[in-house]
C-alpha cells in the first residue's frame, strides 16, 4: 500500500495542515498487519513521481492520497478518520487477488475478451462458461477475470476444484459451506445436509449481487447443490464455470461458452523458456531442442510448464534423452492430469471407442469409424459424441477424427501401462516393435484386440498366419504392406475392420471368412480376382479395392446383401461391373473415378434405388448414360467430369 501526502497552494502558501495525521494513519494501518510505504516527499506543482514511487504504486493493491485544502481548520475528529480509512482499507483487502501463474503468456487475450464480453452484458445473471482439455489453462483464465472484476462487487467466491473436492467426505457441504461463507462475510456457517444447504443458500444469496467462480465443474448436481439455478444468486451477479464437458454448458444454459485453445508457436516457445531458462527466448544453442519440445507439446500450458521446469539447467544431452524418452512413455504429471478426462467417462463402451481412436483412428473419416464401432457393439454415435463434448476429440475438417498428441499419448499409455513387459497381454497393438515381436515368437494372446503393422512398401518380412491364431478376439487388424505365409483357416474369424493396403495375394483365400466384417480396405492389392466364388459378407458395409491396377472385373456382389459403400477409384484395368450390383438394396456410394477402362454400365445398376452419390469422373470410355437413370429415385450427387457423357437423360 502506498500512502501519499499531496500539499495543496493557496496564495503561494503552501497549506500542510496537522502534519502528523499521515504517520497516524500508516502507524494504524500497520497495526493491522498492512504492509504500506510512506512517501513523505514534498510535491511541488509540475514535478514529477520518483522511481521508487512509481515502483511502490505498481506493486501495491491501493494507494492512499491525502490532501484537504482547509484540513488545518477542519472540526473533523482525526482518530474517527482513520479508523473509518482503516475499515475501508481492511474491507477492500479482504478481496483478495488470485494468485496465476508467474508467467502468464498469452493469459492477456484470453481475459480480454471475456472481460469485454461481460461489460457488453451487464444485465440480470450473466452465466459464463470456459470449455477446453484439461491442462489448457481454464482455470488460470478464471482466476484473471476474477482478479479483474472482484472489485466491482461487494460478494465474491472462487470454488476451486470442484470435481475433486466433490468426492471426499463432506466435500459437497464443505463446498456449500465455503461459497456461504465467502457471500455471508461469516466463519459461522454449519450445513447439516444437503439439501439443507441448497435451500439456504436459495434464501441467504438470492439478493446479493456476487461474483462467483466455479471451478472444474464435472456434474449438474454440483451447479444445482451451489447455485440452484441461474438465478439462485442475486441480480446482475456473474457465474463463471469452468469445466472439460461442453454438454454441461448447454445443459446450464450458459449465456456465452468460451473455448480456452492452446498457445501459438511463439506463445508456447516464450513460455517453456521461461521456465527452462528464466528468460523470454531460449539461451544460445537450445533453440532447436526448445523448438522440439514446443512441437511435442502442441500449445499446452500445462505441458510446457512441467517439461520447461524439468529441463531448467539440464544439458543438450540431457535434453535429447528426454525427448526420446518421451516417445515411449509420456510425463507422469501430464499424463496423470490428463488421464482424468478419461477416467470421467461414464461407462467401458465409452472408454474402449477412446482407446480405439488413440491407437488407430486418428486422421479416419467420422462416419467410417462410427460404423466400424458400431459394428463392435459399441454405440459409437453417442460416444464419440460424448468425446467430443468431453474435449478427448474433435472433429477436423473434412470430417476427419483428430485429437491432441498427448491426448493420444495418455490413451496409449492407458493401455501400455495394462502390461508393460509383455506386450501380448495388452488389448491394442500399434508399436512397431511390439507388433514384430509378438507375431515373430507367435506370443498373440485372447487379450489382444486391435492390432496395426505398417511397412512403407511390401517388405521382404513375411510373418505366419498362424502368430494371428490364439487372438481369439481380434476384431481391428490394419497391415500395410505386410506378408503372411500359410493357411487362413487359423485367423481369427470376429474381425470387424480389416485394412491391408498393398494385399500380397491374387485373391482372397475362401478361409479367410469373416462373417461380421464391416470395413474391407485393400488398396493398393495385387488381386486379379477379388474372391473365386461370392462370399457371404452379411455384415459387410464398406469395401474399398481402389488402385486395384490387376482387376479387370469388380466381384460378385450377391452375397453382400448389406453394402453401403462400394470405393473403386483408380482400377485403371477394370473393364467391367458385375450385373449383380443390382442387388445391393442398400447401397449408398458408389465410386469408380478414374476407372479408365470401363466401359458402360451395366443395366442393372439404374435398378438401385438407394443410391445417393455415383462418382464417374474420370472414366472417359462410358459415353452415356441410360434413361433409367430416373429409377435410381435417391440420387442427389452424379459427378461424370472427363467422360464421354454428353448429357443426362
Amino acid at each position: 500500500m502506498v500512502i501519499r501526502r499531496v500539499h495543496q497552494f493557496q496564495g503561494g502558501k503552501t497549506l500542510v495542515g496537522r502534519g502528523n495525521f499521515v504517520s497516524h494513519l500508516n502507524a494504524a494501518l500497520s497495526n493491522t498487519g498492512i504492509n504500506t510505504f510512506l512517501d513523505d516527499e514534498e510535491l511541488r506543482k509540475g514535478k514529477k513521481l520518483g522511481p521508487e514511487l512509481l515502483r511502490a504504486i505498481q506493486g501495491s493493491q491501493i494507494s492512499i492520497v491525502v490532501f484537504s485544502p482547509n484540513y488545518v481548520h477542519s472540526n473533523c475528529n482525526e482518530n474517527s478518520v482513520v479508523k473509518e480509512i482503516v475499515d475501508q482499507v481492511v474491507k477492500k483487502l479482504e478481496k483478495r487477488h488470485l494468485t496465476i501463474p508467474d508467467f502468464p503468456v498469452g493469459l492477456e487475450s484470453h481475459t480480454e475478451q471475456l472481460i469485454q464480453f461481460l461489460r457488453q452484458n451487464t444485465r440480470g445473471v450473466r452465466l459464463l462458461g470456459i470449455w477446453g482439455m484439461g491442462g489448457i489453462g481454464k482455470s488460470t483464465i478464471a482466476k484473471a477475470v476474477y482478479n479483474n472484476l472482484c472489485y466491482e462487487f461487494e460478494e465474491q467466491s472462487f470454488l476451486a476444484n470442484i470435481r475433486e473436492v466433490w468426492e471426499k467426505d463432506s466435500g459437497r457441504i464443505g463446498l456449500q459451506e465455503q461459497l456461504l461463507s465467502d457471500i455471508l462475510k461469516t466463519r459461522r456457517i454449519k450445513v447439516h445436509s444437503l439439501e439443507w444447504g441448497k435451500a439456504m443458500i436459495k434464501e441467504r444469496l438470492c439478493t446479493k449481487r456476487a461474483l462467483v467462480v466455479l471451478d472444474d465443474v464435472s456434474e449438474f448436481e454440483q451447479f444445482s447443490a451451489l447455485c440452484g439455478n441461474r438465478n439462485g444468486i442475486g441480480p446482475d451477479s456473474i457465474i463463471i464455470i469452468t469445466t472439460r464437458d461442453v454438454r454441461l454448458l448447454d445443459i446450464l444454459g450458459v449465456d456465452f461458452i468460451y473455448e480456452a485453445d492452446g498457445l501459438d508457436l511463439d506463445e508456447s516457445l516464450e513460455l517453456l523458456s521461461w521456465h527452462a531458462f528464466r528468460e523470454a527466448s531460449p539461451t544460445k544453442g537450445f533453440l532447436i531442442l526448445s523448438r522440439d519440445v514446443v512441437a511435442y507439446c502442441g500449445g499446452l500450458p500445462l505441458a510446457l510448464e512441467v517439461l520447461g521446469s524439468y529441463l531448467f539447467m539440464r544439458r543438450k544431452q540431457e535434453w535429447h534423452s528426454v525427448l526420446s524418452k518421451l516417445k515411449k512413455i509420456p510425463n507422469n504429471q501430464i499424463h496423470d492430469k490428463l488421464k482424468i478426462s478419461f477416467n470421467g467417462l461414464r461407462d467401458r463402451m465409452e472408454k474402449d471407442i477412446f482407446l480405439d481412436i488413440c491407437c488407430f483412428f486418428v486422421g479416419e473419416d467420422r462416419a467410417y469409424v462410427t460404423q466400424i464401432l458400431n459394428g463392435c457393439g459399441l454405440h459409437a454415435d453417442i460416444g464419440l459424441t460424448v468425446l467430443i463434448e468431453r474435449s478427448l476429440i474433435k472433429v477436423e475438417k473434412n470430417n476427419k477424427l483428430g485429437m491432441h498428441d498427448l491426448l493420444r499419448d495418455m490413451g496409449r499409455e492407458i493401455v501400455r501401462e495394462s502390461s508393460p513387459e509383455e506386450p501380448e497381454k495388452r488389448s491394442r497393438l500399434w508399436c512397431h516393435e511390439d507388433v514384430v515381436d509378438v507375431l515373430t515368437d507367435h506370443t498373440g494372446t485372447k487379450a489382444i484386440e486391435g492390432l496395426v503393422m505398417k511397412f512403407q512398401r511390401t517388405s521382404s518380412v513375411c510373418f505366419d498366419t498362424i502368430a494371428f491364431e490364439k487372438m481369439k478376439r481380434l476384431r481391428l487388424l490394419q497391415l500395410d504392406h505386410v506378408q503372411l505365409n500359410g493357411d487362413y483357416e487359423c485367423f481369427p474369424k470376429h474381425l470387424r475392420w480389416l485394412s491391408w493396403h498393398g494385399f500380397p495375394l491374387k485373391y482372397t483365400p475362401e478361409n479367410l471368412y469373416q462373417k461380421n466384417l464391416v470395413a474391407m480396405d485393400l488398396r493398393h492389392n495385387n488381386l486379379t480376382k477379388v474372391w473365386k466364388k461370392p462370399q457371404l459378407l452379411e455384415g459387410l458395409k464398406i469395401l474399398n479395392l481402389s488402385h486395384s491396377m490387376y482387376l479387370t472385373n469388380t466381384p460378385d456382389f450377391s452375397k453382400l446383401p448389406n453394402l453401403e459403400k462400394l470405393i473403386m477409384k483408380d482400377c485403371q484395368s477394370l473393364s467391367e461391373v458385375h450385373s449383380s450390383i443390382g442387388v445391393l438394396k442398400n447401397i449408398l456410394l458408389i465410386n469408380l473415378k478414374d476407372c479408365t477402362s470401363l466401359g458402360n454400365l451395366p443395366i442393372e445398376i439404374y435398378n438401385l434405388a438407394s443410391v445417393q452419390t455415383l462418382i464417374l469422373s474420370g472414366c472417359s470410355k462410358i459415353d452415356k448414360l441410360e434413361e433409367d437413370i430416373g429409377k435410381m429415385e435417391s440420387l442427389t450427387t452424379l459427378v461424370a467430369k472427363d467422360t464421354g457423357v454428353k448429357q443426362v437423360p
